[in-house]
């Protein structure tokens, strides 16, 4: 590695928001360079949303096997195979790492491995090297949280889920209430596991619109997920019959295979000096950036995870090609709007989820009328079938135009409808803009524009 090289910009973090950000310089003509100590891709490749998609899939075949017998097919399903499974899943994943070098070299990033820290403005050091930059972005992202109780590393991350886990285990915990916990209970459930997700408060994605909250709690009872409301966990065991969660109720968990921690992520942030740098954070690690997504010292910037807005990686990329739009692309008041960023929870049934949920609306228009149209239906999908998955709907108004503040949905076919409502979302679209769209018959997404 070449001392003192000097780039136009250095993202620190080879993920999806590192990733987008220099290869959109890279396209304005910029010499970029990334600093990254694991695999390509970051989170969402290696242990995110990809491999839990590919997962969701599975999950998925399992319910139509299931289903199929009502359409008139006699099948025999003598199991999962669930090494199979990950060994596909992870040989996948390996050639988006192989395409990911590959985009970066066709574009003349330079790619050096390792941990990088930043040792003032425009200085980066990579195990030893000094590195130079007119900017650095950090794009470091997070990972996930692990309790301070006694005995929590008996239990597994989400990384270690997608990393260590080689057999589908027969009984699972799950602590945690949001994305993860509730996908992956989804999909263990589907594929054979006794599932039981233990939570802190009364429900699931307690940040969500109510309604969906009801449903998908509901729906996870039905398929025979235990949900323990009120547990916090004081500490968790082991024996001869397995792991036992202990509470701070004083009940006892126990028999427990596999136990999962889903509690959140935290900052990678510890290892990049940022103090000594002058850069600002919040108590938790993550960087406090504007709306520019500039940091407290000259010339860095920050994006995605690691800045504790919205933890998606949607968001990331287009933080990181919007700040190189703005840097490099003559587009001076370019920056990334935080307002209905539109998001999919990959339950069983899938959840598709854009805008103000109704207490956020009644909150923030304490002066102004606000209507909520919704609807509950079984999907057309279900009519040859004994057992019934709901479909829910809800859209969220305000004012006497009926502009259209929130759209929820969950049920089949709802991580794929949700797009283009949030793109009429963003434009202001109203009641009247929904009801005057002819609707797609049949389908489920029609009542989106039918509703009374």
């Amino acid at each position: 590695m070449t001392q003192n090289t000097h780039y136009d910009v250095i993202a620190i973090g080879g993920g999806s928001g590192g990733l987008a950000m220099v290869q959109r310089a890279a396209e304005y003509g910029k010499r970029c360079a990334v600093v990254e100590a694991g695999r390509l891709g970051g989170t969402c490749v290696n242990v995110g949303c990809v491999p839990k998609k590919v997962m969701w899939y599975a999950a998925h075949h399992a319910h139509g096997l299931r289903d199929a017998g009502a359409y008139g097919f006699d099948l025999q399903v003598s199991g999962h195979d669930w090494n199979r499974l990950r060994l596909g899943r992870d040989a996948y994943l390996r050639r988006l790492n192989g395409i990911y070098a590959g985009n970066l070299e066709r574009k003349g990033v330079v790619v050096y491995p390792g941990h990088g820290e930043i040792g003032g403005p425009g200085r980066v050091s990579v195990d030893g090297a000094v590195l130079t930059a007119d900017r650095v972005v950090i794009a470091t992202g997070g990972y996930p949280i692990v309790p301070a109780i006694p005995g929590a590393q008996l239990g597994i991350t989400s990384d270690d889920f997608f990393n260590k886990l080689d057999k589908l285990p027969a009984r699972v915990g799950i602590v945690g209430s949001g994305y993860i916990a509730t996908e992956l209970a989804c999909l263990l459930a589907a594929l054979g596991s006794d599932v039981t997700v233990f939570v802190r408060f009364e429900s699931v994605l307690r940040s969500f619109e109510p309604m969906l909250q009801e449903k998908l709690l509901r729906q996870m009872q039905q398929d025979g997920i235990e949900v323990v409301t009120n547990t916090v966990p004081v500490a968790l065991e082991s024996d001869k019959q397995g792991l036992s969660l202990l509470a701070q109720n004083g009940a006892r968990h126990a028999g427990l295979e596999v136990l999962i921690w889903a509690v959140g992520r935290a900052p990678n942030t510890a290892t990049l000096g940022l103090q000594q740098a002058g850069i600002d954070t919040d108590q938790r690690g993550f960087v406090r950036t504007d709306n520019f997504q500039r940091t407290s010292l000259a010339g860095t910037y920050a994006i995605g995870d690691v800045t504790g807005r919205e933890a998606l990686t949607p968001v990331a990329i287009a933080a990181g090609r919007r700040l190189s739009d703005r840097l490099y692309g003559g587009m001076p008041g370019r920056h990334l709007d935080y307002q209905n960023i539109p998001t999919v929870i990959f339950t069983h049934p899938p959840i598709g989820t854009v805008g103000l949920t109704e207490p956020e609306a009644r909150e923030k228009f304490p002066d102004q009328e606000v209507r909520v149209y919704t609807s509950e239906f079984v999907p057309m999908y279900y009519a040859m079938m004994e057992t019934k998955v709901r479909t829910s709907m809800k859209l969220v108004t305000v004012g006497a135009e009926k502009r259209v503040l929130g759209c929820h949905v969950i049920g089949d076919g709802a991580d794929e409808m949700l797009q283009g409502f949030a793109v009429a979302i963003r434009m202001g679209a109203c009641k009247q803009d929904f009801d005057d769209t002819i609707a797609i018959h049949p389908t489920s997404a029609e009542e989106l524009v039918t509703m009374r």
